[in-house]
């Protein structure tokens, strides 16, 4: 699997189910792509493979139709009589099945009942594997990069990677409604100046959000002196939305996230919101911090000379808050 990922082809040995062996047939090869199915009935047991897959689905199949396809396998394929097959399912097969292929169905991201038979399933995971084709080429590389299409949904998507808990309400027609809240423990985080111009749309999706402030001296490629810091007492407890609608270089961010994570917030606990990311910046925030989710919208060709994302548009916060007029001096921002 590790080699497939990086690209390189393998070859698979042919197990022979009559000669229980793997050396009757030649090898099988197989060659790299951008989707790799592996499939097998104790295939979620080893957390080595299951660390290597984008999405873990357990097909979750009626006892009776299990036992049947066996039997149709074992006597026409195998040659086995079928009171040595029930003889071998009755003594070991169910046994073993609910002892060591069961419980591994915790750790499946997606449960399908009735197998092949659910096609609504079965096109929701197509879709699904379509989306990440479509997405940008990073986004193969690293699990943690999500690129959406829309710079209005930046926020709306990062907190969807939350965790939520299913919840009722009752309705004004005294109806019964089930929906998800999600968890209580959230802040957001701006770096100053350019992510304030984000907080609006966080506060719009969560009212009363707690809002921290983290400002950042950034000359040319130097993002790594703290000037300022006012986050949350209990911020170690809290999962954090940080925002910078601009990823550069990525040393603002990794400074930012470094002290997030000095402040004891777990860096799976941390989503980094940004609308316009370089290449750059997400290799080094993405290989320095693999656990945290990175929710952009565009990835742009890359850096010019002075560490201004390309194409892009300039100084974000100088668009966003209209102090871009080269005649005009810089307005000072004193953190409050």
């Amino acid at each position: 699997m590790e080699k497939l990922k990086h690209g390189q082809a393998v070859d698979i040995p042919k197990y022979d189910f009559k000669s229980y062996k793997n050396d009757v047939f030649p090898a099988r090869r197989v060659n790299p792509s951008d989707v790799i199915i592996l499939e097998g009935i104790l295939i979620f047991h080893d957390p080595r493979v299951r660390d290597l897959m984008s999405m873990k689905i357990f097909v979750d199949t009626d006892a009776d139709v299990r036992l049947a396809r066996r039997i149709r396998r074992d006597t026409v394929q195998k040659g086995r009589d079928i009171n040595t097959v029930l003889d071998q399912y009755s003594k070991f097969v169910k046994p073993a099945f609910d002892d060591f292929i069961l419980p591994t169905k915790k750790y499946a991201d997606v449960i399908i009942p009735r197998g092949g038979d659910n096609h609504v399933a079965i096109d929701l995971i197509v879709q699904h594997i379509r989306t990440k084709l479509g997405q940008h080429d990073l986004c193969k590389i690293y699990p943690n990069l999500y690129v959406i299409h829309s710079t209005f949904q930046v926020v709306e998507h990062g907190l969807g990677h939350l965790p939520f808990t299913e919840k009722q309400v009752i309705t004004p027609t005294d109806s019964v409604y089930t929906g998800v809240d999600f968890c209580k423990r959230l802040c957001g985080v701006s770096v100053i100046r350019s992510g304030e111009s984000m907080e609006n749309a966080l506060r719009a999706c969560c009212k009363g959000i707690k809002i921290g402030k983290i400002l950042i001296h950034r000359e040319g490629d130097n993002g790594q002196e703290l000037i300022y810091e006012k986050l949350p007492n209990d911020i170690s407890d809290r999962h954090v939305l940080l925002l910078d609608p601009i990823l550069g270089t990525g040393n603002s961010a990794v400074q930012a996230i470094s002290l997030l994570i000095k402040k004891g917030v777990p860096e799976s606990n941390i989503i980094f919101l940004n609308l316009i990311s370089a290449p750059q910046g997400v290799h080094v925030v993405c290989k320095r911090f693999p656990r945290i989710k990175i929710v952009t919208s565009e990835i742009e060709v890359g850096l010019n000379e002075d560490y201004r994302v390309v194409p892009g548009m300039g100084e974000f916060g100088d668009r966003y808050f209209g102090t871009d007029d080269d005649d005009q001096p810089p307005v000072p921002v004193v953190p409050h």
